[in-house]
């Protein structure tokens, strides 16, 4: 367990390379851990967990498996630095692991027993929470620095092959794009993120004039931002071929193979399986908004654990005579319950006539999830039911606000955070903190507003953490 930076810095010429110098540092109490996919002389992927100040590593030829029976190698190789984590780039020729490395997976990790022990009795085991990589995992150590990296059977095995996943987690590139290092724009007017957009100068917002262009270019500003909660998701959109003002259709099945999506088959209600898609990157979110898609709705839960709905969605849904006071009151009454729930809830705009309220959840199944949100709308409307109503039916609504929870159900689906609205203005559905509830209507948030925003701090930065 000597925890010791000297190998690793002996091992580099950092006049060469742009891998960071070792320098141990403090650990948090939440220990990170990172997964990099190296293609040097060999190509492999590099699991490092973070303990007592430093990355302790394992390279894994074969990379990490969902699937139980797998027993993947894994070689202890020396510690490396925390902000090694952050690494993305190309290693030099000739220099030690030259080659490219790409961010494959980022995240926490949990041990479930005594770690030192562990390294003396040579079985590690954890609990990974990652993007990609979740559930509980060990590593058993079988002679000299050789270990078996073995996933256990819980409720986040036999997923997705990750060699399915070839992009980045931070930015979105490919191994190729990261060697080539594209990293600036592409010289043709009419490419984003290396994807041809056709009719770029069609106008999809006739008041004010915005053409589907600046709709692209408002996706690839807010991609850092949006992705978070679209990527591993399955969504819908809403296209628009010819603009908002003319025929829009609802799309959620796979269409075709593309960079940057995945597709992934469901058994629907009546036993028949229907091919859903979600996104993996940048690219896939541009390469959607070139298929005219304006809106995006999403899942609760993320595509490696369909069955564990992770963001909770409450839509404040006013009567339409209601003031804009009294719907703010409700969101404020709301933000109370789920306060004295001691449930953390994240703030934003619809684009609409309401406010979304989100609840981030963990370790719960889509029936305990529903009814927990539909006891929550029940708890207000017997608190106060002169002003809230947890029933669907508008008849019930006269003079009350909606507070709609049905949209907690496996299948169902609601607005993304960042995404537009295909609506006049082009509005957005924008997160804001609590103390611009009462600066900020449902509807303010344009397009143009928003891009301007973007640049402020983050009001929703602890969503995952």
């Amino acid at each position: 367990m000597k925890k010791d930076l000297k190998l690793y810095n002996k091992k580099r010429n950092f006049n060469k390379t742009k891998e960071p110098k070792g320098k141990k540092e403090n650990s948090n109490k939440k220990l990170r851990f990172v997964v990099q996919h190296h293609l040097a002389r060999k190509d492999h992927y590099d699991l490092r967990l973070e303990w007592n100040g430093v990355l302790k590593s394992w390279a894994v030829p074969k990379g990490p498996s969902y699937n139980p029976k797998d027993k993947r190698l894994a070689i202890l190789v020396e510690d490396h630095p925390l902000s090694y984590r952050n690494f993305e780039g190309i290693i030099p020729k000739g220099e030690y692991g030259g080659g490219t490395v790409m961010l494959f997976d980022e995240g926490y990790w949990e041990p479930i027993y005594d770690v030192k022990k562990g390294f003396t009795d040579g079985m590690l085991k954890f609990n990974l929470k990652g993007k990609r990589l979740k559930g509980e995992w060990t590593l058993v150590h079988f002679k000299e620095d050789n270990w078996l990296l073995i996933k256990e059977q819980d409720n986040y095995f036999e997923y997705n092959d990750i060699k399915l996943l070839n992009t980045s987690i931070k930015t979105g590139r490919t191994m190729s794009e990261i060697a080539q290092s594209l990293s600036g724009p592409l010289k043709d007017k009419d490419m984003v993120q290396g994807i041809k957009i056709s009719n770029p100068d069609k106008v999809i917002y006739s008041e004010p004039k915005i053409t589907k262009m600046d709709v692209i270019k408002y996706y690839e500003a807010v991609a850092k931002r949006m992705l978070p909660y679209l990527e591993y998701r399955l969504f819908s959109t809403i296209r628009c071929p010819e603009g908002i003002d003319k025929a829009s259709f609802f799309k959620k099945h796979f269409e075709n193979e593309r960079e940057g999506f995945c597709k992934i088959d469901l058994k629907n209600d009546d036993g028949k399986k229907d091919d859903y898609f979600y996104l993996t990157n940048t690219k896939g979110l541009i390469s959607e908004a070139q298929m005219n898609s304006i809106e995006f709705h999403t899942w609760g839960c993320n595509v490696f654990d369909l069955e564990h709905p992770d963001i909770m969605v409450f839509d404040l849904d006013p009567d339409e005579n209601l003031s804009l006071k009294k719907l703010r009151d409700g969101v404020k009454d709301l933000k109370s319950i789920l306060d004295e729930l001691k449930l953390k809830s994240y703030l934003k705009t619809s684009g609409g006539k309401g406010y979304h309220i989100l609840v981030k959840v963990d370790d719960v199944t889509w029936e305990e999830f529903r009814d927990i949100a539909k006891n929550i709308a029940e708890l207000m409307e017997a608190k106060w039911p002169d002003k809230y109503t947890s029933n669907i039916r508008k008849a019930n609504r006269k003079n009350k606000i909606f507070i709609d929870w049905v949209r907690n159900t496996k299948g169902a689906t609601s607005i993304a955070p960042y995404s537009l609205r295909a609506r006049p203005g082009a509005t957005i559905s924008m997160p804001i903190a609590w103390n611009e509830l009462d600066k900020i209507k449902p509807n303010e948030i344009t397009l143009k507003k928003a891009l301007k925003k973007i640049k402020e701090r983050d009001p929703w930065q602890n969503f995952f953490k």
